[in-house]
């Protein structure tokens, strides 16, 4: 195939071993799509869609089991503000906009001009039978400072592949359990405790 994709492969795009074109096929599916950077992550959560959409379409709930979201302002139904933690204790903010919704099944975004972080992506929820809901979230961004900011983040687990894995581990526990597991001491804890 002319594109870089292996015609073999059956696979998501979002999940391709050709980022690139994949990211550019991903954002073709995505009105108002931004970012040259793709991630995806899915997860399987023993619940119905109905309920999952519903919890996530409340954007207030998302700082719940989002690790970096330090909050959400909600502007209207379709426009919202993030604020999210950064690298070095800074933050990066942006004004998101929802591109597309089907009940239950699919809510897409795209951030608005001046976002510290452009970005875009879907969450979609499919119905998985007796299993539950699979969650899929994609991602498509550009990394603060490019390629150098993108390490950085990585080496401050601020990289968006690494907070959407973690969120969505801490959506399925919160959704399955009414809970988000912790660790039951902190590393302070255990050191006064030797001492």
């Amino acid at each position: 195939m002319g594109d870089g994709l292996d015609a073999a492969d059956d696979a998501p795009l979002a999940t391709s071993k050709h980022e690139f074109a994949a990211a550019e096929a991903v954002a073709g599916t995505l009105p108002g799509a931004k970012g040259a950077t793709l991630t995806s992550r899915a997860v399987t959560i023993n619940r119905p869609s109905a309920d999952l959409f519903a919890y996530w379409r409340d954007f207030s709930n998302l700082p719940s089991f989002m690790d970096n979201v330090e909050r959400i302002d909600v502007i209207s139904s379709t426009r919202s503000h993030w604020v999210v933690k950064a690298p070095a204790g800074k933050t990066v903010e942006w004004d998101a906009v929802i591109t597309e919704e089907v009940e239950g099944e699919l809510i897409a975004w795209s951030s608005q001009e001046g976002a510290d972080v452009p970005n875009s992506g879907r969450i979609e929820f499919r119905d998985a039978g007796a299993r539950g809901t699979v969650v899929i979230v994609t991602i498509l961004y550009d990394p603060p400072a490019g390629f150098i900011g993108k390490v950085v983040a990585k080496m401050f687990q601020r990289e968006p592949a690494i907070q959407a894995r973690g969120d969505l581990r801490r959506f399925k526990q919160l959704m399955e359990t009414g809970e988000i597991a912790t660790a039951s001491r902190t590393r302070a804890q255990l050191e006064a405790e030797q001492n």
